[in-house]
């Protein structure tokens, strides 16, 4: 589609809704999030240390995966918005963007600024858009640090604990936004009901997002109908993490539509239909394999030669 023609067809659906302006944080709820936590810790491969892979990490893993939505309440209001857009990223925005999407978080924002100055009809404010690449990569590499003090300390023949609990946690806390990308509705502005123009007469309502992800997932999906499309998946070391997760969102963007086919003809009320069911399976499975990947990524790479930091210069 030319790039004049995505910009219309932006202006258009953000003139029609003035909702759109913010996405809700909430994605798979938290029993989708547990899921995928917990399965992706359980297929990584036995050359990731043990500590990751026992019955304390699971635990660990699975109660941390809704983790970041627990931050959500008006007892902590600064906090529930600062890190909201970072459980989304609207992907038809992306093309709006000069050149490749920037690896770092401010040079994104700066990216944004000069696309607002060209598309000003458009709300392109970092809390529209979504931030759920940059905290996933930031966390990642949160995750591969503590991996690499860990190698450290074990060849020093030093206490590994406390280190053992923070990448427990880190690969918790990355669970989750890994989980949020691959809920189709986590990657686009037609988030919770369909906007702009709709001839096959999409679901308008905004009820969509938590009956797909809430609702359906725990009415009707288990971890074990889940447990062998993850295990069917052979692990894998990314080549690069950044590129492969921005793949991965792109994928859970094209979608979106059969999201919408699936709710138009009652494939998520009740117990829906088979195909919805298969499709969800998926979805999850996908979401834990990205993970497992990622967390395994990062144990490899975390081997990798590290200029240590020695204060400013």
């Amino acid at each position: 589609m030319p790039k004049f023609a995505r910009v219309v067809r932006f202006v258009m659906a953000t003139a029609m809704v003035p909702w759109l302006a913010v996405q809700p944080s909430f994605a798979w709820g938290a029993d989708g999030h547990r899921m995928i936590n917990r399965l992706a810790a359980a297929n990584l491969p036995k050359d990731v240390p043990a500590f990751l892979r026992n019955g304390n990490a699971l635990d660990m893993m699975e109660y941390m995966g809704p983790e970041p939505d627990r931050w959500r309440n008006k007892a902590v209001p600064e906090l529930g918005d600062e890190q909201a857009p970072e459980h989304f990223m609207d992907m038809e925005y992306v093309s709006l963007i000069d050149g490749p999407l920037p690896k770092k978080r401010f040079d994104f924002v700066r990216a944004l600024e000069k696309a607002q100055a060209q598309h000003p009809e458009m709300k392109l404010q970092p809390e529209v858009v979504g931030l759920l690449p940059y905290v996933t990569e930031e966390v990642w590499q949160r995750l591969r640090n503590s991996m690499h003090e860990y190698r450290n300390l074990l060849a020093a023949g030093e206490d590994t604990k406390p280190v053992e609990q923070a990448i427990l946690f880190y690969a918790a806390w990355l669970g989750h936004y890994v989980a949020d990308g691959s809920q189709p509705l986590h990657t686009t502005a037609k988030y919770n009901g369909w906007t702009g123009a709709n001839p096959n007469g999409y679901t308008t309502d905004h009820k969509i997002h938590s009956l797909f992800e809430s609702v359906y997932v725990t009415a009707n999906v288990k971890p074990a109908d889940v447990a062998p499309l993850v295990a069917e998946a052979q692990p894998k070391v990314l080549n690069d993490e950044w590129t492969d997760f921005l793949d991965y969102l792109h994928n859970s963007s094209a979608q979106v539509e059969t999201v919408y086919q699936l709710e138009k003809v009652g494939g998520f009320t009740g117990t829906g239909t088979p195909e919805a069911k298969s499709f969800t399976e998926q979805r999850l499975a996908a979401g834990a394999i990205e993970l497992r990947d990622m967390i395994y990524t990062a144990w490899v790479r975390s081997g990798d030669p590290v200029e240590e930091y020695h204060g400013p210069k």
